[in-house]
């Protein structure tokens, strides 16, 4: 592309609050589809033909990678081309300035051509504050905390690692194994090794981490770090807001709406109902959004007053909210008043007054999350309030839903938390909040066909928005397309399923089809490193003794079943045949081993594999369980491992 416009640093904060908007599920990428609604955001005046005809003519230049969707950079290199060949003139009034956006220097072929990446000046603040209060008493963090806000210490203190792989864990506990961690005396080695830890940890519980390296983080780059950070700070924000981990979630229903509805929400979606249900209990509109519907901070009021802890009469346990300032006429000073409420419940995070006050969409989801993980005042159902039987016979009387909806309130079984992590770090759109249902419509498994390099044809997929009448139909054709692409192009053996499975949610059936997807995602990283050579179960087996034995290593296995492999000593010795002295002996128990024994065999394995590189999925307890499918994937990943270590 010739006489590339440069995008001004204005333009540019413009566009990202635009994207951003669109991107909802925050995973850094929109998909072609909603182009059109990010083209309205950004405020382009164009008629929906004409957007068509330019996300047809520049999205095979901006769409870099061939992946159907598209992140900011490449949705900026389209707005250049748009303003250097003058489509939209008006676009630039459009541009206002916004405070609070520091620009720097970029690295990819679009920042060299004048564009800048940019980060959030409220972010940083905001997760710096957050650091510095969760691990305040951590006493291996000490040496980097408390974190200045103000200036760049944030960027600098998670190059040791030691920080990110201590939040990963404060997101999702027992992630990594501390014994994994190197945090004394330090060298550029054990530093890359914590950075590794960490990249491949926040892989496995769903971040998507895919343009991110060790380097970027050791380099410090603000948009990365403040990316990641966020993906890791929501997963713990977002882990107990859902039905299957929260029952008490069933006093949100609607009047005439199910129990399937609600299960479907997402967690931003579920956080919107849960403030609205507590505005309505104190007479208060509801609101919309996190951004402009709560910038007075009226409603916040009001939701605080809710669920503030009310105490018994005769004690002190209750916390009184005062509304002296909710008729000051400052924005800011009402917004300051209202978080000085806020800080009674031991809340005052993610936000200042200029946050709420600027309805920074990201930040406010943050601190209402973390105001509902504190005083959610919702009571678990009882027979008065919600009739349990009601639950069977909603069920029974949808027989469309009955089975991907036990099995979500059941709650999420380990192999499924795993698929779905594995599918979000991939960076699927939409992220997947809820296995089954989520994947209802069969554009996942697309976009994980693509992945694996199953050929098949975007123009006969459907896409959303799929409009109430005939809409479920548009989605079974797509489940019927994608088990037609899985028997005829992918050959799965899919003997028994037909796209109605899919699009009912049919765990067995839906986790056949996803199973063997992962699968074929593992062994194509075995056979690209391999040259081309098909790689099967009998191939990793044999790699896996022969290295053993190489390594004059007692250990071997037999299958993927073998009994042998819960103590993970097998895993462990394997290890330390690809990375020797990654595997310290002391750590390691070998004989006599209980449950307790072997489990902590089984972290120590998969966090030093983590450590050495390994983009492992599994759990601890896939290895102590002996589950083939799930031990297949920690054998092939650290083949893989070794085989581009020798390469």
């Amino acid at each position: 592309m010739n006489n590339i416009t440069v995008i001004s640093r204005e333009e540019l904060e413009e566009l990202r609050e635009a994207f951003d908007k669109i991107d909802i599920d925050n995973s850094g990428y929109v998909s072609d589809y909603e182009l059109h609604d990010l083209f309205k955001e950004a405020n382009i005046p164009l008629p929906g033909y004409k957007v068509r005809e330019i996300v047809e003519k520049f999205l095979t230049v901006a769409d870099s990678n061939k992946d159907g969707k598209i992140n900011f950079e490449e949705f900026v290199s389209v707005i250049q081309e748009l303003k250097s060949k003058e489509i939209s003139k008006s676009f630039r009034k459009s541009i206002n300035r916004k405070e609070g956006i520091t620009a720097i220097g970029g690295v990819s072929a679009i920042s060299s051509e004048g564009t800048q990446h940019s980060y959030s000046e409220e972010e940083k603040f905001a997760f710096v504050n957050w650091i510095n209060k969760a691990l305040h008493d951590d006493p291996d963090c000490q040496h980097l905390l408390p974190i200045n806000p103000s200036d760049e210490s944030l960027f600098n203190s998670l190059r040791d690692g030691i920080l990110l792989c201590k939040l990963i864990n404060l997101s999702q506990p027992d992630t990594i194994d501390e014994r994994a961690i190197n945090k004394k005396k330090l060298t550029p080695f054990t530093i890359s090794e914590n950075l590794n830890l960490a990249l491949n940890s926040a892989s496995a519980i769903g971040c998507t981490v895919v343009n991110i390296g060790s380097q970027d983080l050791q380099d410090g780059k603000p948009y990365l770090v403040l990316g990641l950070l966020w993906q890791i700070i929501k997963t713990g924000l977002f882990a107990d807001i859902e039905l299957s981990r929260n029952e008490a979630l069933i006093a949100l229903l609607n009047d005439g709406e199910d129990l399937e509805q609600l299960l479907k929400l997402s967690p931003e979606e579920l956080l919107l109902r849960w403030v609205n249900y507590h505005l309505a209990n104190g007479g208060w509109q509801k609101i919309n959004n996190f951004s402009h519907d709560i910038k007075d901070s009226r409603a916040y009021y009001h939701l605080l007053k809710q669920i503030a802890p009310k105490g018994e009469k005769g004690d002190d346990k209750g916390i009184g909210i005062d509304f002296s300032g909710f008729d000051e006429k400052n924005d800011l000073k009402r917004a300051e008043c209202m978080l000085q409420e806020a800080d009674k419940l031991g809340c005052r995070q993610f936000v200042t007054p200029a946050d709420v006050v600027a309805g920074n969409p990201k930040l406010n989801l943050a601190f209402v999350a973390n105001l509902f993980n504190t005083h959610s005042a919702l009571s678990k159902p009882n027979s008065s309030s919600y009739d349990p039987n009601l639950l069977e016979d909603s069920v029974l009387s949808s027989p469309r839903a009955t089975q991907p909806f036990l099995s979500a309130l059941s709650g999420e079984t380990k192999e499924e938390r795993t698929f779905r992590n594995w599918m979000n770090s991939l960076g699927v759109n939409p992220y997947v909040n809820h296995l089954y249902s989520d994947l209802t419509d069969g554009l996942v498994i697309f976009q994980l066909y693509e992945m694996i390099r199953v050929p098949f044809e975007w123009n006969l997929v459907n896409k959303p928005p799929y409009h109430a009448l005939g809409g479920n139909m548009k989605k079974i054709e797509n489940c019927n397309y994608a088990v037609h692409i899985g028997k005829t192009k992918a050959n799965f053996s899919l003997v028994g399923i037909g796209g109605q499975d899919l699009n009912e949610g049919n765990p067995t059936l839906t986790l056949a089809l996803v199973w063997q997807i992962m699968r074929r995602y593992t062994v194509n990283v075995l056979s690209d490193l391999g040259e081309g050579e098909r790689v099967n179960d009998d191939i990793i087996i044999k790699w896996v003794n022969q290295t053993l034995v190489n390594a004059k290593k007692t250990t071997s296995i037999t299958n993927f079943k073998d009994a042998s492999i819960s103590t993970s000593l097998p895993v462990l010795d394997l290890i330390d045949a690809i990375a020797p002295n990654a595997i310290h002996p002391e750590m390691v128990k070998r004989e006599n081993l209980s449950y307790t024994d072997k489990l902590n065999n089984a972290k120590y394995a998969i966090s030093i594999a983590r450590k050495i590189g390994a983009q492992i999925y599994a759990l601890p307890d896939d290895l102590v369980d002996v589950e083939p499918k799930m031990v297949m994937t920690v054998f092939a990943c650290l083949m893989g491992k070794g085989l581009n270590k020798s390469m």
